[in-house]
């Protein structure tokens, strides 16, 4: 509990949910920005003055102007006009639009919750905003990746990019958790197991942040081979013992196939163990867990096979966040600071 006003709780534990959702959002919006091929379309750092969009037809063109300076435009968008370049501008303002957004609704009931309650029980919550803070440099050091010598960004700093917002989301899910959770959970499982199983959910977003920032979704679109074979038929195995295999687009779809495999047998491995030890207080959470665990997995696959078709993709990401909602939950109650918490 941050208070021992139950009010004044209350009003943080649905200010944090709300938060939850709006980043969530943020992300569908991100994912939805990388798969139409918006995210260099503004080429400025702007923290102020690009708050607002361009207000009249100067302002489009000297942003189109400034687009058409970038290798993008001159290797494989020569041929667009202003109002195609309008579409791809829109995805990215409303992007960065919400990641201001965030800061503020964040900062602005931080600072008020700060005066109703001593700063050092908010200091976690100071901690996700300085995260916060961080996202947007990360952000902009993403984009600067595909100004210079590149048609994309670096799908390393991409990988870099997703991954602190997921982090983000999870470190707000959790403070939520901590005020809303009520129940007094004995039979936990040893806290290695779902931490591990949370581990390689964060591993599997990172390679498909690789996916997704070589376009690997768009080859091999077959399962539950690739091709013809098990293992892509453009490589050679010993390539997948190399850091080059982590800019490999076929190799990169591999591992993250695979990964979904190996996810999914510890997740069945986990309901296996927690069903034969009867631990009936964790059934509900290993239930959604597996709920969310087979919907990624069915459109991963969909992504697939339609080659990374932009609705698709994009519900394979909304899941996504689900899944990990689900892992962190699963994780909480598996936790003894909940006991304590609930007393």
């Amino acid at each position: 509990m941050y208070s021992e006003n139950l009010k004044v709780n209350n009003q943080i534990s649905i200010w944090l949910i709300s938060m939850f959702w709006i980043i969530s959002a943020m992300i569908v919006v991100g994912g939805l920005t990388r798969l139409t091929d918006s995210g260099l379309s503004i080429t400025q750092w702007q923290l102020f003055s690009g708050f607002l969009p361009p207000l009249n037809n100067s302002e489009w063109i000297m942003y189109f102007d400034l687009y058409k300076e970038i290798p993008e435009f001159k290797l494989q968008n020569y041929d667009m006009n202003l109002q195609e370049f309008k579409v791809i501008f829109w995805w990215e303002w409303a992007h960065r639009f919400m990641g201001r957004l965030i800061g503020l609704v964040f900062l602005i009931p931080l600072i008020y919750f700060t005066f109703k309650i001593k700063f050092k029980k908010l200091i976690n919550l100071y901690f996700i905003f300085a995260l916060i803070c961080l996202q947007g440099f990360i952000g902009w050091y993403m984009v600067s990746s595909g100004l210079i010598d590149r048609v994309d960004v670096s799908h390393f700093r991409l990988s870099v990019h997703l991954l602190l917002a997921f982090f983000i989301l999870s470190l707000i899910f959790w403070s939520y958790l901590k005020i809303k959770f009520k129940y007094n959970i004995q039979n936990t499982i040893n806290i290695i197991l779902p931490a591990s199983f949370l581990f390689l959910v964060f591993l599997q977003i990172s390679i498909g942040a690789f996916v997704s920032g070589m376009d690997a979704g768009k080859i091999y679109n077959s399962w539950p081979l690739m091709g013809n074979s098990i293992f892509p038929n453009d490589n050679n195995i010993n390539n997948l013992f190399k850091l080059s295999a982590f800019s490999d687009p076929s190799l990169v779809q591999f591992i993250h196939r695979k990964l979904a495999y190996l996810i999914g047998l510890f997740y069945l491995y986990l309901l296996f163990y927690i069903y034969k030890n009867k631990k009936t207080d964790l059934y509900n959470s290993i239930n959604i867990l597996g709920f969310f665990i087979i919907l990624q997995i069915v459109l991963g696959i969909f992504t697939l096979l339609y080659g990374a078709q932009i609705l698709i993709a994009s519900m394979h990401q909304i899941s996504s966040i689900f899944l990990v909602a689900s892992c962190i939950y699963f994780l909480f109650i598996n936790t003894k600071s909940n006991l304590q918490l609930s007393n």
